[in-house]
C-alpha cells in the first residue's frame, strides 16, 4: 500500500514537473502558428510568421552569425577536448594531473557570469577587438571540457590489444592512433562535437560577454527584442532553435548508444576468438 502511495506521488510529481518545463515551449511552439500577430489571441493556423523570417534581416545576419561561430568552436572544441580526454585517460601519473584535471573539468562547473567575465577581461587584456573571433574563442573555451569528459569515458573501457596488434604488424604510433584508436572512438567524437554544437547555439551569457559590433548572436538578438515585446517572429525563430537543439541532443544520445552497442559487440568477438 505505501508502495502504491509512493509510486503515485512519484508519478504527479513528475508529471507537474514535466509539465511546468515543457508545457511554456509547446505553448510558444503553436503560437508560432498563429495567424494574428497578438501573441496570446489565436487566430487560426499559419505560417506566413516563418516566411517573414526571410525577410528579417537582422534575424537572419543573427543566425548566419551563430551557425558559423557554432560550427568552428564545436570542431575546434572537439580538437582540444579530445587531446584532453586522451591525456585523463592515458597519461595516469604525470606532474599538475591533479591541477590539469582541475582546470578541464572547472568550466563544467564554474557560473557562465564568471567565465563570461574572465574571458572579457582577457580580451581586454589583449586588447583584442571583440567580434565573431572572440565569441568563437569563448564558446570552444568552455565547450572542450563537454568533448573531454565524453572522450574520456569512452577510451577508459577502451580495449588496448587493438591498438598493439595494429603496431606489432608494423604500423607506426601515429598511423594506429588515426587508423585505429580515432576509428574507434569516432561515435564519442561525434557525440561531443553535437553536444558542443548545441551548447554553443543556444548560449546567451558568455556570448553577451565576448561579442562586439557585428557579431550578435541569434540567442542574444532574441533577448533584445523580448525586452521590447514578444512578436510572432520571435516565436518562429524560437521553434526552429528548438528544434535544432533536440536533433542535435537526440543524435548525440543515438551516437553514444551505438558507440556502446559496438563497443560491446566487440568485445564478445574478442570473447569468441578466446
Amino acid at each position: 500500500m505505501n508502495a502504491s502511495r509512493l509510486s503515485t506521488v512519484n508519478i504527479v510529481a513528475l508529471t507537474i514537473g514535466f509539465a511546468f518545463l515543457y508545457v511554456p515551449i509547446l505553448i510558444l511552439i503553436v503560437f508560432s502558428f498563429n495567424e494574428s500577430r497578438l501573441v496570446t489571441v489565436w487566430a487560426g493556423f499559419s505560417t506566413k510568421w516563418y516566411a517573414a523570417l526571410l525577410e528579417n534581416r537582422q534575424i537572419m545576419d543573427a543566425a548566419w552569425i551563430t551557425l558559423r561561430v557554432a560550427i568552428v568552436s564545436a570542431t575546434v572544441a572537439t580538437i582540444i577536448g579530445t587531446l584532453a580526454g586522451l591525456t585523463l585517460a592515458r597519461f595516469v601519473r604525470f606532474r599538475g594531473r591533479t591541477l590539469f584535471t582541475g582546470m578541464i573539468y572547472a568550466p563544467l562547473v564554474m557560473p557562465e557570469v564568471i567565465t563570461g567575465l574572465a574571458l572579457l577581461l582577457l580580451f581586454v587584456a589583449l586588447d583584442w577587438d571583440r567580434g565573431y573571433w572572440t565569441v568563437t574563442l569563448a564558446h570552444a573555451t568552455f565547450s572542450m571540457a563537454y568533448v573531454a569528459v565524453i572522450v574520456q569515458s569512452r577510451l577508459v573501457g577502451f580495449d588496448r590489444s587493438l591498438e598493439e596488434a595494429a603496431m606489432d604488424l608494423g604500423a607506426t604510433p601515429l598511423r594506429t592512433f588515426f587508423a585505429v584508436t580515432l576509428t574507434l572512438i569516432a561515435p564519442a567524437l561525434i557525440a561531443g562535437w553535437l553536444l558542443a554544437f548545441t551548447l554553443s547555439l543556444d548560449d546567451l551569457v558568455i556570448a553577451s560577454f565576448a561579442s562586439g559590433p557585428g557579431a550578435t548572436t541569434l540567442p542574444m538578438r532574441i533577448y533584445s527584442q523580448v525586452r521590447l515585446g514578444v512578436t510572432p517572429e520571435i516565436n518562429a525563430i524560437s521553434t526552429i532553435l528548438i528544434a535544432i537543439v533536440a536533433c542535435g541532443a537526440v543524435a548525440a544520445t543515438l551516437v553514444q548508444k551505438r558507440s556502446l552497442v559496438l563497443r560491446r559487440r566487440a568485445e564478445a568477438a574478442a570473447r569468441a576468438d578466446v
